[in-house]
């Protein structure tokens, strides 16, 4: 991702990013926001500082894959020996502070995931429509959709290691990672609202983010006992 910015600064196309006659320059764009958006709220459930949740955020907007993937380099850094060794994942998705977070419903966040998906849908319909041609026509576009397209894929990419650690079956994992890959943030946003449907209006929001098998640590892990919703 730092070796695609760099083509892009080289070659003078960052402004192309917000050109707002490209649709399919604006399609991409969204499809990067839906997905960094989802990204964001695990950032609010993890930080214990709203200031430093709120720098992690902007950053990610600034420059978006880096800082996502450099936030994950340091949550695995950050993984005693034991937990490295047992069970990394359901650690570095968990938080270890008391502090409380804005509360949302289960069946609020079905409503804001839902309309996420559908927006998505919206955009890449308007833009079909709009303008049918290849949304590498021109070079300066094409020079800031290469790099917005490795940015998504880079978020994609982190977002299928979750799914494949959210899903009980290698074969379930794998038919829902190829649909991410293949049809981005619309499919993320379905395999999200389908996961707030296993969960009752009761349950915290925050059980969504770890796989059947490990909901039980947030409830018999004494120091993850205080866990408050996303």
């Amino acid at each position: 991702m730092g070796a695609a910015f760099a083509y892009v600064f080289a070659n003078n196309g960052y402004l192309s990013c917000f050109d707002i006659q490209s649709r399919w320059m604006a399609a991409a764009m969204a499809e990067f926001n839906i997905n960094i958006v989802l990204i964001w709220a695990w950032f609010v459930y993890k930080e214990s500082n709203w200031t430093v949740a709120a720098a992690i955020i902007a950053s990610t907007w600034l420059v978006g894959s880096i800082t996502t993937c450099g936030y994950i380099f340091v949550q695995f850094f950050k993984l005693s020996p034991e937990e490295s060794s047992t069970n990394p994942l359901y650690f570095v998705l968990v938080k270890h502070h008391k502090r409380d977070h804005v509360r949302i419903s289960v069946v609020t966040a079905r409503v804001i995931v839902s309309a996420l998906g559908c927006l998505m849908v919206g955009v890449l319909i308007y833009s079909f429509i709009v303008n049918a041609s290849s949304p590498y026509h021109s070079n300066p576009v094409a020079r800031c959709m290469v790099a917005t397209v490795i940015d998504i894929y880079i978020h994609h990419v982190v977002l299928s290691v979750w799914v494949a650690y959210k899903e009980p079956s290698f074969i379930s994992a794998f038919f829902w990672i190829v649909l991410l890959l293949c049809f981005g943030s619309i499919i993320t946003c379905v395999y999200i609202v389908r996961q707030l449907f296993y969960l009752s209006p009761q349950h915290p929001i925050s059980l969504i983010l770890f796989s059947k098998s490990d909901r039980y640590l947030q409830s018999n892990d004494p120091l993850l006992k205080a866990h408050s919703d996303v």
